[in-house]
């Protein structure tokens, strides 16, 4: 077909017909959010199913994997479209069917992820350091990813030299560099990483690069260039399992305009913004209803140069239009997460400007159903990383001559706590990591350990009893040491001076609405030893004479360098005496460190309860307190919700939504 002639492109001025039709002022926008399937910018792009004289630009998106290859897990294998249909999802297999399809015949495809596709919460690629999700990805063919907050779990030299370059990390073939499916070792992603708004704190320079710029093709054969923008979650140096003490986030409007305004200096007209942090909006996948959260802030607010707006981290799924600061429609959209998705943006871009013609933009949520042949290869892929976990589940790393139970003693002390608070210990205590640099003060060892047993709010730490096995003389197998303790979070060695430790075990005690004393026990390390008052009021029960670390009385004017899960440092599990803590030092991830303990310790012996007394429980009126045992949490289809995912749901922190939504992840 011959090339149109300039004159009859569009009139760029019908960019008014969508100043007409989508609001600007925030506090009326939501009424005009509601789209079909797909989402159209404008009636002009429904229209023109193909336009020659435009340079077709199809980008691809998931978002929020978590590792899921499988499967998306429970409730959310099942998603609900348009008009109520509902669709049965998930698994990498089949979404590299998809994308086949979907890339068939297109000159000019990209495939990327707006975050959290590893750091997984699956046994099968957690287990084998995520090197199960990257192989899956490259084998998908993924361009390049935004970094999320869980791609900060270990730290910036784990994402960078072993999840990108393959460097081992740190043990080969134990810890980092497995063989793959292809039987090859483990030698990195095919893709880069990327955030513009991650930077260390003490000179605020990048950890990864900020933005990247891809070049797509003319039928002629001549090359455009599209901008990518990436964004972190605001905070994640202060999410409990992505807490590093040496990095910081910038601003998401002030950053990405920052870089928008870059790239244009350099030429690149066509700019997409590619953010891990996420809105609501509604059920239907293909549609956004009423939208409300940070992500959709920004959209409002952000350059009018980005073109689109890809989100995630919210594990939402949507698919809309709004207007950018000048009334001119984008796309806003998220892909939900665990594989239920991939989110299709078309962009026209004009061959001499590569400019976007925003009046042409259709975006499409595409479930990623199971009713299709899987791909062989991803298949394949799967098949062997379910093996080698089921073989790594029953390895044996250890042996125990009893049993550690979570059942408490009257002072609220059990076998299982004990053994938690050790291990906390033992992990504050370890070496310096030279991969773990995201530190920025010393590695000073820790004194004692506390550990939350059975804390009121958030989740406990301790993920189950570990009972012997008699038929194996007491194996403790790296599957059963792996789901004994954790959900993500690292050990955290920090300053601490005696009155917050005093105040922490106080804050075990709360009085209830109903006037019931409630106690949420502390697991302390094997070199303390305490006595409380069941006499006492809540807040007046514990003497710090009373209180002894190594035999020597607490100083409440003294430092003591404490170890505990971030969780816990960060009041997640509501015992905000410790939040003020100073010069942390992070260490290894729970479960991880936990099967290191395991192999160091050899033999795990259950120790006698004898770290916390209660006093005068024979006295009229003594009250030790009652220990909520809430059940787990569950996902809608009555199947336990990750416990990565509830311990971050039912954390004690401020909800991030008006409608009491808390994203996820």
């Amino acid at each position: 077909m011959t090339r149109l002639s300039k004159t009859t492109y569009p009139d760029r001025s019908s960019l008014h017909l969508g100043r007409r039709t989508f609001l600007t002022a925030v506090g009326t926008a939501a009424a005009t959010f509601a789209t079909g399937v797909p989402a159209h910018a404008t009636a002009h792009a429904r229209d023109a199913a193909s336009a020659v004289e435009y340079v077709d630009v199809q980008l691809l998106n998931i978002t929020d994997l978590h590792g899921y290859l499988q499967a998306a897990p429970g409730s959310n294998a099942t998603i609900t479209g348009n008009g109520g249909r509902t669709y049965t999802v998930g698994g990498v297999a089949y979404m590299a069917a998809h994308l086949a399809g979907l890339r068939a015949g297109r000159l000019n495809s990209l495939f990327f992820t707006p975050g959290d596709a590893f750091s997984g919460w699956e046994f099968d690629a957690a287990a084998f350091a995520d090197e199960p999700t990257v192989e899956a990805l490259n084998r998908m063919g993924l361009d390049f990813a935004t970094a999320g907050n869980h791609e900060f779990d270990k730290s910036p030299a784990m994402l960078q030299r072993h999840m990108e370059q393959g460097v081992p990390f740190p043990v080969e073939g134990r810890d980092a560099t497995f063989t793959d499916s292809s039987g090859a070792r483990f030698h990195g992603s095919d893709f880069r990483y990327y955030s513009a708004n991650v930077v260390r704190s003490a000179d605020q320079s990048n950890v990864l690069p900020a933005y990247s710029i891809e070049k797509v093709r003319t039928a002629a054969g001549q090359e455009l260039q599209i901008g990518f923008i990436h964004l972190t979650a605001l905070g994640t140096e202060l999410f409990p399992g992505s807490y590093q003490p040496g990095l910081a986030t910038l601003d998401e409007v002030a950053t990405a305009d920052r870089y928008a305004a870059l790239l244009k200096a350099q030429g690149v007209n066509a700019i997409v913004l590619s953010m891990h942090d996420g809105a609501v909006a509604g059920a239907d996948f293909n549609s956004g209803t009423d939208p409300s959260g940070p992500a959709l802030d920004l959209a409002l607010r952000v350059s009018p140069d980005i073109d689109a707006i890809v989100t995630g981290h919210w594990h939402t799924r949507f698919n809309m239009m709004v207007p950018d600061p000048h009334g001119v429609p984008r796309p806003f959209v998220e892909a939900g997460c665990y594989g239920q998705l991939i989110n299709e943006i078309n962009l026209r871009l004009d061959p001499t400007t590569g400019k976007v013609v925003r009046e042409l933009t259709v975006s499409t949520n595409h479930p990623n159903t199971r009713d299709v042949t899987p791909d062989p290869a991803l298949k394949e892929v799967v098949d062997y990383w379910a093996g080698q976990a089921a073989a790594r589940d029953t390895t044996r790393i250890g042996k125990q001559t009893g049993s550690f139970l979570r059942t408490r003693n009257t002072a609220g002390e059990s076998t299982m706590g004990d053994l938690v608070a050790d291990w906390a210990l033992w992990a504050g205590r370890r070496p310096t990591d030279p991969e773990n640099d995201a530190n920025i003060h010393p590695n000073v060892p820790a004194q004692l350990a506390v550990v939350a047993a059975a804390p009121r709010v958030g989740q406990a730490i301790i993920a189950g009893d570990l009972v012997r096995d008699p038929a194996s003389g007491g194996a403790v197998t790296f599957g059963r040491a792996w789901r004994a303790v954790g959900f993500g979070d690292p050990i955290v060695s920090a300053t601490v001076t005696g009155q917050q430790i005093h105040d922490a075990l106080e804050q075990q005690w709360t009085i209830a609405a109903s006037g019931e004393l409630l106690f949420a026990p502390l697991a302390v390390s094997k070199n303390v030893r305490y006595t409380f008052d069941t006499l006492g009021e809540a807040g007046d029960r514990v003497n710090p004479a009373d209180v002894f670390i190594d035999g020597t009385p607490l100083s409440l004017t003294g430092t003591y360098r404490l170890a505990s899960p971030s969780y816990t440092f960060l009041a997640n599990d509501g015992y905000g005496a410790l939040s003020g803590f100073e010069a942390p030092y992070r260490h290894q991830r729970d479960f991880e460190s936990f099967v290191a303990y395991v192999r160091e310790t050899a033999t795990l012996t259950p120790a006698p309860l004898s770290r916390v007394t209660a006093a005068n429980t024979t006295r009229r009126g003594a009250d030790v307190g009652i220990v909520l045992e809430p059940g787990p949490l569950l996902l809608p289809d009555g199947a336990p919700m990750p416990r990565a995912e509830a311990a971050i749901v039912s954390a004690d922190r401020p909800h991030a939504d008006r409608d009491d939504f808390r994203p996820p992840c």
